[in-house]
């Protein structure tokens, strides 16, 4: 039964969270964390239905095998079971072990379609076999090394209580079972940042306590023709295994450079590079913040449409009259024979889930580790904490599908609230974010005394301390959840067949901001004139 719980795990995540590549993640070290903690994030982007899974932790005997499964359900691979695994709930471990990834893709060719392991399933099985980041590398690249890699490039967080860490791995190419990577662990004090884009430049061959590499990195690109030492100067993988173009800097390096730009604005940094600027010099792997971040500061840095800079989403025609920041895909279009690109934001109606992982060595493993959950786009969406000592996950949160609406579905009552907010978005986001806040600035209030008598509980019964725990967590996804409806429920009553609802209930009529009514006149300044042309009072028509 044991066994057949976590196949049937990997088969819904297999399904459930296919290849995308729009993700985002920020890494922030211990001594850049206001409280010494370690802090990931990871917003999961494409179109699915994601499941909250928790998948307990288990003893096997000898001869128990973690299949890995095509889509048809067939036995892909048979990968022999530790004599024990570790329980996981979402990206992270009992022991505080969080891991997300993006996918940079790079170059194509390296891919090996039928044979090996995906990225998803070596973050599950790096999950239930390490307790730490160096422990999950090691895991994850001696897997692909046997059984072989079959993604395209990724870049993976990986976090532990003490150490960030960036692994960047790519394949040998059809038929070849093994990989090329690098990771790196980003310097104490630091924060860094991936999104779509491989970013491990130059990196130290002789420092094993801060890199570690496969021993083929350098050799493989100058055998594959992708690197000359005589004449391409210092190795920079990220140059060698994913060559950008200026639309795919736009894409990817423009989210890194918001994240920066927020977190150190004294770096100044320069939007040239994202913007594919010959000669721009490249943003950096990683950056010492202007002040040390909390948990509520990555949440934050995850939401953004580049708001107050020259590529504000919220302003100008193509945000509509009410400032929507969404943009329909595709992402590119042409217009008169030339090609157009609309900003890649890192909060993106094509978000399926997020996290943010806290991982604080200053406590016990079942408290220390918070997993922060929320749904759909960032900006509108509402985290809730999981604590890694839990036994299970709120049910609503696994149940559903991408073909069918439910009110019963936390993911499709956020999709619901979010669409619906396209309409007016400038009125109804304040509506959202005010909801937002409210239950985040809850959580936040309650969690010192909540994590205090846990950890006195701790000392006596850990059995009864994880049931504390489960039961605050699940009960933190249910409220979410309920009180999400309710929202959704009043924003369709107050924003309804154009009109605004005043607190007393009554329909008012607010029209369009005029400086989009100027773009509309603009565009066609006869259609809408009066006769006379003057201002006139023009009484209401239904």
């Amino acid at each position: 039964m044991r066994k057949a719980f976590l196949i049937v795990a990997l088969v819904v995540l297999v399904v459930s969270v296919r290849p995308v590549l729009g993700c985002t993640n920020i890494l922030v070290t211990k001594g850049a964390s206001s409280d010494g903690s370690v802090i990931i994030s990871y917003s999961v982007d494409g179109e699915f239905y994601p499941t909250l899974r928790y998948v307990p932790a288990a003893d096997h005997a000898p001869g128990e095998a973690f299949e890995v499964r095509a889509r048809d359900g067939s036995v892909r691979l048979r990968i022999p079971q530790p004599p024990h695994t570790y329980a996981v709930v979402g990206i992270m471990n009992e022991h505080q072990l969080a891991i997300g990834e993006t996918t940079f893709d790079g170059r194509l060719e390296l891919q090996n379609k039928q044979g090996g392991i995906h990225y998803w399933a070596l973050m599950q099985l790096a999950l239930q076999r390490a307790r730490t980041a160096r422990e999950a590398i090691k895991v994850m690249t001696d897997l692909v090394a046997e059984y072989g890699y079959a993604s395209t490039g990724e870049s993976f967080s990986i976090a532990d209580p003490n150490e960030a860490w960036i692994l960047e791995m790519i394949g040998e190419g059809e038929g070849v079972k093994g990989a090329v990577w690098v990771a790196e662990r980003v310097p104490d004090g630091l924060i860094a940042a991936h999104a779509n884009k491989s970013r491990i430049g130059t990196f130290p061959l002789a420092d094993p306590e801060n890199c570690v590499y496969s021993p083929n990195v350098i050799e493989f690109a100058v055998r594959k023709g992708y690197y000359n030492p005589k004449s391409d100067g210092p190795f920079r993988f990220c140059d060698v295994y994913c060559p950008a173009t200026a639309k795919e800097l736009r894409y990817t390096e423009t989210r890194v450079w918001s994240i920066f730009r927020r977190a150190a604005p004294s770096l100044n940094l320069s939007v040239d590079y994202s913007r594919g600027m010959p000669g721009a010099k490249p943003y950096p792997l990683w950056i010492k913040p202007d002040r040390k971040l909390s948990v509520r500061d990555v949440m934050a840095l995850m939401r953004d449409h580049y708001e107050g800079t020259p590529l504000d989403m919220t302003k100008g025609v193509d945000a509509g009259p009410f400032g929507s920041p969404l943009r329909a895909r595709p992402i590119t279009f042409q217009v008169d024979g030339k090609a157009y690109s609309w900003e890649r934001p890192i909060s993106t109606q094509q978000t399926g889930c997020s996290f943010v992982a806290d991982c604080r060595s200053f406590l016990p493993d079942e408290i220390g580790g918070v997993l922060w959950y929320g749904l759909d786009d960032t900006y509108t969406s509402c985290y809730f904490p999981l604590y890694a000592g839990i036994t299970a996950v709120p049910a609503a949160y696994g149940r559903g599908s991408l073909q069918k609406f439910s009110w019963d579905s936390p993911w499709w009552v956020f999709n619901l609230v979010a669409n619906y907010a396209q309409l007016k978005f400038s009125y109804m986001v304040k509506d959202i974010v005010k909801v937002q806040q409210e239950l985040e600035g809850n959580f936040f209030a309650l969690q010192p005394a909540l994590e205090a008598t846990a950890r006195t509980m701790l000392q006596s019964d850990p059995d009864r301390t994880r049931r504390f725990l489960t039961d605050y967590s699940v009960s933190a996804g249910e409220q979410v959840a309920r009180r999400w409806r309710e929202l959704a429920e009043a924003l369709f009553t107050k924003y309804n067949d154009g009109y605004v609802q005043n607190k007393s209930g009554e329909p008012q009529e607010l029209g369009y901001p005029e400086p989009w009514l100027r773009e509309v006149v603009k565009s066609r300044p006869e259609q809408f004139k009066l006769p006379g042309g003057d201002a006139v009072k023009v009484p209401a028509s239904n």
